[in-house]
């Protein structure tokens, strides 16, 4: 609510004369107190409800203000030692559903397209088997121009760059490829490493909580 300045408050004395007005002129009526405002109207937007955006998080690398040094080749983005692992639970045939929903997220956040990979475990991305349908040639040109998110399955990920942030979706493959896939996919994670699966099985296969 905004602050209202407060009137001027004149106490009448219980006793004695009342004050007479100066110069023959009648006291001022008192101004009436203004009352609330009305609230503002909701700014347009989005029809429907809002969804939540992940938290944005950062690096210390991405805090740190840039130094200038000299000229050389280019360091890797960030260690993939330091990227931040997300779980999203979901069942083996739910897993890519899950994982394109974070990635709707990322997006609405204000994630660039580029900056995201997803990788399966299972079954590959109906996007994977279409573009390879025209040639890996297509298909990783696609890749190299970092314009869209990229997918990949298990068998393929080795090759992908590094981006930041990867998404997997457990949907499959077993504990080896699940595995395999994982660990693939945190050294491709410069800043976040999403998981989606059954968390029992993501658990067992990385020997620790995620």
């Amino acid at each position: 609510m905004p602050l209202i300045p407060e009137e001027p408050q004149i106490h009448e004395s219980a006793q004695g004369p009342r004050a007479t007005p100066a110069s023959g002129r009648s006291a001022p009526t008192p101004r009436p107190v203004p009352g609330p405002r009305p609230a503002a109207p909701p700014r347009p937007g989005r029809p429907g409800p809002l969804r939540p955006a992940p938290p944005v998080q950062r690096t210390p690398r991405d805090a740190a203000p840039a130094k200038p040094g000299p000229t050389g080749p280019a360091a890797p983005a960030a260690d993939s030692a330091t990227a931040q692992i997300q779980l999203i639970p979901a069942s083996a045939e739910g897993a890519l559903d899950a994982a394109e929903e974070a990635v709707d997220l990322l997006l609405d956040s204000g994630r660039t397209p580029g900056d995201v990979l997803v990788v399966t475990t299972g079954e590959p991305h109906p996007w994977v088997a279409h573009e390879l349908s025209f040639g890996e040639t297509s298909y990783w040109a696609q890749h190299d121009a970092r314009e869209d998110v990229f997918y990949a399955d298990a068998g393929l990920v080795g090759r992908a760059s590094s981006r930041a942030v990867v998404v997997v979706a457990v949907n499959g493959g077993g504990d080896a490829a699940a595995a395999s896939a994982l660990s693939l996919a945190h050294s491709k994670a410069d800043a976040l490493l999403i998981v989606c699966g059954d968390p029992q099985q993501i658990n067992s296969v990385l020997g620790a909580g995620v």
